[in-house]
């Protein structure tokens, strides 16, 4: 798991670490508990996102130098100070830079994913029995890098969640550059290239529902361009905090997208050094 490999940890915490809000010296005596280390924090947060584990193992993990409770409230406190959001941001920016974003084909598709314990953004699951569900609405270039996403309960439909999917990415200032939006038969309606176009995206490809053949029971599916962002849910769908995920609030679900997109990114800039660097 390159969320666990050192140098990609090393790359990331180097960005995290100077967005990090200050702190300040309140306590009148400056007698408190020493500050549990931003580093260890982390690593917890870490954790979570690929295996999972509730928070009260994540501290027994690591050998209690940091409570479960600590661990919620530090991750709060850096969700309130933006910096996954910025972090997403710069690994993005990183990987634009040096590699290219190609967006001459852009595929949006949704995931869905259990969330036993409900909250916020979440709902009946139509393809597991109704069981409480989360949604995510995503957009990738043709490296599978995601450009932007939505979020929402699992009952909500992929079509309800394109608009806001599309919001992200034009709000990144990338909206304007995509060549072919690339959408499966789920979109296919009137309504949904109407929208499109009032988005300003003119060029785009949306599979187009089959008629039913006698005796065949499902049409062959062509994936085309898809599967770049077929890719993309994959990789996101490896981690166990967003597989089957015990969030309450969306923002929570957010940070951990963002943070699964800057390990994706590292790892990926990683490897292109690594296979274009001389040996």
């Amino acid at each position: 798991m390159r969320a666990f490999d050192p140098e990609v940890v090393d790359v990331i915490w180097r960005t995290v670490e100077p967005l990090l809000p200050q702190q300040v010296e309140t306590h009148p005596l400056g007698c408190h508990r020493p500050r549990v280390p931003g580093r260890v924090c982390f690593r917890g947060i870490l954790i979570r996102l690929v295996t999972g584990a509730s928070w009260v193992d994540i501290e027994a993990i690591l050998d209690r130098q940091v409570s479960d409770t600590t661990l919620r409230a530090r991750r709060d406190e850096w969700i309130e100070a933006g910096v996954f959001d910025a972090l997403k941001t710069e690994a993005l920016a990183a990987f634009d830079r040096i590699v290219g974003l190609d967006l001459d084909d852009v595929a949006v598709d949704g995931s869905l994913h259990k969330a036993p314990y409900g909250g916020e953004g979440t709902g009946p699951n139509p393809t597991d029995r109704a069981k409480l569900g989360w949604k995510w609405s995503v957009a990738s270039e043709r490296h599978g890098i995601p450009l932007g996403w939505a979020i929402d309960g699992a009952h909500r439909n992929d079509v309800r969640l394109l608009e806001p999917t599309l919001d992200t990415i034009d709000q990144a200032g990338l909206l304007a550059d995509i060549g072919v939006l690339h959408l499966d038969r789920s979109y296919d309606s009137p309504a949904v290239r109407d929208r499109l176009r009032v988005a300003g995206i003119d060029q785009f490809e949306i599979q187009r529902r089959g008629t039913k053949v006698p005796g065949v029971k499902r049409q062959p599916l062509r994936l085309g361009l898809r599967w770049v962002v077929e890719a993309t849910n994959t990789w996101w769908s490896n981690y166990g905090q967003l597989r089957r995920n015990t969030d309450r609030r969306p923002r929570h679900r957010h940070a951990a997208l963002c943070l699964a997109t800057a390990i994706l990114i590292v790892g990926r800039l990683i490897d292109w050094r690594n296979r274009w660097s001389p040996r």
